[in-house]
């Protein structure tokens, strides 16, 4: 396995170019781009009106500093159940842009319930449209990974699972996040089902309140929290997952440069694939 990280993790003032030497040079073998919105901050950002022209720019600045894109996530996916037209057309984005910048696969969000939308019908909807976008993924040759995220829509990995499979296609897969269920679940059991599903992951820590699953908690630094990181690795290789684990959190108010806090995760991750061997 190796490492890689989230571009939201770096300063929203950092130009893409700078972004590129910053995170190679804490020592990351990888890294996971962002589609945001046109008013983000952020300047090493995609949107929806990214060109070619400027992924072409962006692939050679991976090229120049040896960086691998491995990812392509986006912080406004909105409710799959009732956006069609808009989720399509975000992940058409995504597609091109993971596949003229090199990346294995890009990142969704199923579900979308809300007082209008139950559960049965966010289900039904968004395994409609990610089966609708089928041939479009297939034709990019990209991975489609559905993440785990805190919108109760996958509570059980059998869930996840059972999606998965029922879009009929190996290119829709698991986008894992180890941390995301530690609230309420056990990380380890989940990667045990969800399988070689699992083709991109991602990782963060979250300590539960008095060590207690359902009983509240927060998001940590790696080794501060509730993650059995000996276990969820092991797990991971069992599974066949070969891949990049995608630190994807934020530096906060923790009194260090930015450079520091890149550094300081990239260690992290270094001490999290130890147990590998």
């Amino acid at each position: 396995m190796k490492k890689s990280l989230n571009a939201w993790t770096v300063d929203e003032k950092t130009g893409m170019r700078e972004t590129f030497a910053l995170v190679k040079a804490a020592g990351f073998d990888g890294i996971e781009l962002n589609v945001d919105s046109l008013e983000s901050a952020s300047k090493h950002k995609l949107t929806l009106e990214t060109t070619r022209a400027e992924l072409d720019e962006i692939k050679k600045y991976s090229e120049e500093y040896g960086l691998p894109v491995v990812s392509i996530s986006s912080s406004i996916w909105r409710g799959m159940a009732e956006n069609h037209d808009y989720c399509e057309r975000l992940m058409t984005k995504q597609l091109e842009c993971a596949a003229a910048l090199g990346a294995k696969g890009i990142l969704t969000v199923p579900g979308g319930m809300n007082e209008n939308v139950t559960l049965k019908k966010a289900y039904e909807s968004s395994l409609e449209f990610v089966t609708k976008m089928v041939p479009v993924i297939e034709a990019s040759g990209v991975y489609c990974g559905l993440e785990n995220v805190w919108n109760t829509f996958f509570t059980s990995p059998y869930e996840m699972a059972y999606f998965i499979d029922a879009t009929g296609s190996e290119r829709v897969c698991a986008y894992y996040d180890v941390g995301n269920v530690v609230a309420f679940s056990t990380t380890e059991h989940w990667i045990e089902v969800l399988g070689s599903r699992i083709q991109m992951v991602h990782v963060k820590d979250f300590k539960r309140t008095n060590g207690g699953i359902n009983s509240g908690g927060a998001f940590v630094d790696f080794f501060e929290g509730s993650v059995n990181w000996q276990k969820a690795v092991k797990e991971l290789k069992k599974a066949g997952f070969d891949g990049y684990l995608t630190a994807e959190v934020f530096k906060g108010g923790l009194p260090m440069s930015f450079e520091d806090y890149y550094a300081k995760t990239s260690r992290s991750l270094d001490q999290i694939l130890e147990f590998e061997h």
